[in-house]
């Protein structure tokens, strides 16, 4: 569906394993689902949902920082760069890798805040 066990490791930022809840909706506002974190970068997101969505798609994403680091939650836009069914516990999901597409400079900040406190772990 996308994503290849052959494919190279080309990261430009190093990825963080940490789990967080997300929302996420189209950028229309419609849709609103929700997933889980599995790890991020300054360059973009790997999550799991059970939403079926397509590779290009363009969504707006929420990360709830709040929930276990005390600051805010931390929006950007991305964009699905591949997918994967995933099975966990009997339950059938998807696996996405984001890639940022649109961050403010606040946001980036607070993400790189949060991603050098959890690096220091």
């Amino acid at each position: 569906m996308g994503k290849s066990p052959e494919r190279q490791e080309n990261r430009e930022f190093p990825r963080i394993i940490i789990t967080l809840p997300l929302d996420f909706w189209m950028t229309n506002g419609s849709n609103i689902a929700s997933g889980i974190v599995f790890n991020m970068s300054l360059g973009g997101l790997l999550i799991q949902s059970f939403k079926d969505l397509p590779v290009g798609l363009r969504i707006d994403v929420k990360v709830l920082f709040s929930q276990i680091l005390e600051m805010g939650d931390f929006k950007a836009v991305a964009e699905i760069i591949w997918k994967d069914m995933d099975i966990w516990e009997g339950w059938e999901g998807y696996q996405y890798g984001l890639k940022f597409v649109q961050i403010s400079n606040e946001e980036r900040n607070r993400l790189e805040e949060v991603l050098k406190n959890q690096s220091t772990l």
